[in-house]
């Protein structure tokens, strides 16, 4: 017998949601530790123990970056370094959150799926809730009415023990958590438009939630090129102008949910918030703008939120986390490297990908009814960050479009299914969505995933299907992201 016809091929992987290998700086990291190094006034407070809220050069310069990206006054009373936006979740939740008093985590669905076991081990398992996405993002009128049925059933039948209610110092317990991604979201790469974030903040408010907002993507956006004419080819420059940075464009550089939570005024039937540690935070990280494996990030939000933060026990014990990597990342920072990198070679890189990839989805995807967005932001000619997600046509279920690309064609892509809340898949169901990675696989690989994908559609679609093809799809997911 011969081989099987996927051994044949080449596999290649558009599950995977990492930068390509050409986007780590390895020789810049290596220069700026070596800078750092050189100065014992840098090394050595850098190589002992940390302070808790993480090394304040950083802070500092982390503020004024971020001011000057977003706008405001820096502060760096409101940036607590971080072991990146994992880490950071799980910290959050030990310090901010309690299954006894904290009622449920409400998961914007289409949801990044490897969040949720970060929720199910701080105790909130069966108690995750999926708030479903409109054309917008969170459907926050849809959210509001299923969070105060939840209420009124709470309330009815889980009184709660104040024995087993932790004690903390510096920090509050809130009642709701809601996480989402707000700017290019994972799956789904929608951006929240600003009535839509100020909605949602409000809505936080009335229900003391905390709002914990994935940021990681908003340094990655650029906008789109015109489309092709229909009698011309599609044809994208290989090397784009560079994204000014901070972007010209609104679009590119919207308030975050923290920053609406700072600025909008209070109404009568908000929540007080004495201790003012607010009810948004914004998760930062530099794993998607320097390389994963500096596992650093930082949480920029109200001051007494960002020092309750750092009293979390394992920040006290220590200092904050991934200390050393903070000093290189200050170093890049301070030398303005990291910036030039986003400026003329990751945003732009990322653009032409997408560009590519955008066209092959129009032109072999597209006929078969599959479809799409073309912006990240809904009336805006805007795109960023990794994905692109697609919505298969009736009749045609992802996971046998994801088990005959995986089998038949040796690709691996995102059924919708993962993408669904743990333990209330059936609030928002994608059976007939799948995620497309276009930042890991070279662009040439990523262009022959999508011409695949076109057979496998059409093949599915037609009923070309084997009947004994009945094994998951999603395989293993180490290191789906």
């Amino acid at each position: 017998m011969g081989e099987p016809i996927q051994a044949l091929k080449k596999q290649i992987n558009l599950l995977r949601g990492w930068p390509s290998p050409s986007f780590l700086p390895s020789e810049a990291l290596k220069a700026a530790t070596v800078r750092a190094l050189s100065d014992p006034a840098v090394s050595v407070p850098g190589l002992q123990y940390g302070p808790d809220p993480g090394l304040r050069p950083l802070r500092e310069a982390l503020a004024a970056w971020l001011s000057r990206f977003y706008g405001g006054v820096p502060d760096p009373e409101r940036i607590c370094i971080t072991g990146g936006a994992s880490q950071s979740i799980a910290n959050i939740l030990a310090s901010f959150t309690d299954p006894a008093v904290t009622r449920a985590v409400w998961v914007a669905a289409p949801c990044y799926f490897l969040a949720c076991p970060i929720f199910e081990d701080a105790g909130f398992g069966g108690r995750m809730r999926a708030a479903p996405e409109d054309e917008q993002g969170v459907d926050v009128d849809a959210l509001d009415k299923r969070m105060r049925r939840f209420d009124e059933a709470w309330e009815r039948e889980c009184p709660t023990d104040p024995d087993r209610v932790k004690k903390l110092r510096h920090r509050k317990l809130y009642r709701h958590l809601i996480y989402l991604v707000p700017t290019c979201a994972n799956p789904s790469g929608k951006t929240m438009p600003l009535p839509r974030r100020e909605a949602l903040v409000r809505l936080a408010r009335r229900h003391d939630a905390l709002l914990l907002a994935d940021d990681v993507y908003d340094f990655l956006q650029w906008p789109l090129d015109p489309p092709p004419s229909a009698s011309s080819p599609p044809s994208f420059p290989s090397s784009p102008p560079p994204v000014s940075f901070p972007p010209s464009s609104p679009n590119l550089r919207l308030p975050r949910l923290s920053d609406i939570d700072a600025r909008l005024p209070r109404r009568e039937d908000e929540v007080a918030d004495p201790a003012r540690f607010g009810h948004a935070i914004s998760n930062g990280s530099f794993s998607k703008i320097v390389a994963p494996g500096v596992r650093t990030g930082w949480v920029d939000a109200s001051p007494a939120f960002s020092y309750g933060l750092s009293q979390t026990g394992a920040s006290r014990s220590g200092g904050a986390p991934s200390h050393f990597a903070a000093v290189a990342l200050w170093e890049m920072l301070r030398s303005g490297d990291l910036e030039r990198r986003l400026r003329h070679v990751i945003v732009p890189a990322l653009r032409t990908r997408h560009a590519r990839v955008a066209a092959a989805v129009d032109a072999l995807l597209v006929p078969l009814g599959v479809r799409t967005r073309r912006s990240s932001l809904l009336g805006a000619d805007v795109y960023g960050g990794y994905f692109i997600w697609l919505a298969l046509p009736d009749g045609v279920e992802a996971e046998a479009v994801a088990r005959r690309a995986r089998d038949a064609e040796a690709l691996i892509i995102a059924p919708g299914e993962l993408f669904e809340v743990y333990g209330d898949e059936a609030s928002a169901r994608f059976g007939r969505e799948l995620r497309i990675c276009f930042s890991w696989e070279e662009v040439e690989d990523v262009l022959e995933g999508v011409e695949r994908l076109a057979t496998v559609v059409k093949d599915v679609k037609e009923g070309r299907v084997p009947v004994n093809e009945c094994s998951s799809a999603a395989g293993s997911l180490e290191n789906a992201k």
